[in-house]
């Protein structure tokens, strides 16, 4: 029983909405453990397609890691997995993910919302890494994930000067892909996962894969790694399907094979 975190599926999304709106959604250790085991669930259930993480109520997707608990916190804490441990599953994770940014991302909420492959915004979202104002950085993965979608530059900029961007401003910056009004976030949400749902599953897990891992290696590795992929899905039924249904002018229907 889930008790800071609600899930839900409908038609082929799966939904996971962090639940402590009493204090904005900040992330405390139970709440990354419950966060943990909804991916893992969203992972084994065939109905889900795309996961789409967001926080309860219009103030707050997730407003950090909970301070009182990191200021218990002793040095050697730090290198146990933890956040960054739990932000890399999501990252990991073979299903396309989806950030609702419904209000304040902010620390640990940001970070999140970073490693999620898409980020919407609604225009009133609150986004930043402020660590810097507690004498502690980025710890879970915002310092080398921020650099890598907005730039060395940009993000220096925003850790350095714990700069706080609006959805628009994140949308100029290139953190987040649409920034909209809050009332057609989940619109926008759910269309964006709808024209993923319409590609081949195989071939959706398998950009994921070489994307993330082409990031970290050399251009004839990374090359290397699409070949092998496309290689891969040219041996699926899905590969067949999807350009028979095109040659055929038909939607395809593909079965994840």
């Amino acid at each position: 029983m889930l008790q800071f975190i609600i899930t839900e599926i409908s038609n082929g999304i799966g939904v996971i909405k962090i639940n402590r709106p009493e204090v904005r959604n900040a992330l405390h250790a139970e709440t990354l453990k419950e966060l943990e085991e909804a991916i893992d669930q969203f992972e084994k259930n065939d109905e889900v397609k795309v996961i789409v993480i967001t926080g309860e109520g219009d103030k707050s997707f997730a407003a950090g890691a909970d301070i009182k608990q990191l200021r218990e916190r002793e040095m050697l804490e730090a290198l146990v997995p933890g956040m960054q441990g739990t932000y890399k599953k999501v990252e990991n994770c073979s299903k396309a993910t989806i950030a609702a940014i419904n209000g304040f991302a902010l620390g640990g909420g940001c970070e999140l919302a970073l490693s999620c492959d898409i980020r919407i915004a609604a225009d009133h979202a609150k986004i930043g890494l402020p660590e810097l104002n507690l004498a502690i950085i980025p710890g879970a993965g915002g310092t080398q994930r921020l650099s890598r979608i907005i730039g060395k530059g940009k993000a220096l900029e925003m850790i350095l000067t714990g700069k706080i961007l609006s959805g628009k401003e994140a949308e100029q910056f290139g953190l987040v892909s649409r920034s909209v009004a809050y009332e057609q976030l989940w619109g926008v949400v759910k269309e964006t996962a709808e024209k993923i749902m319409n590609k081949g599953p195989v071939a959706v897990k398998l950009a994921k894969m070489v994307i993330h891992r082409g990031m970290d290696v050399d251009i004839d590795t990374a090359l290397m790694l699409e070949k092998l992929a496309q290689t891969i899905v040219f041996g699926t039924e899905d590969k067949n399907e999807g350009t028979q249904a095109f040659i055929e002018k038909r939607s395809p229907n593909y079965k994840n094979k």
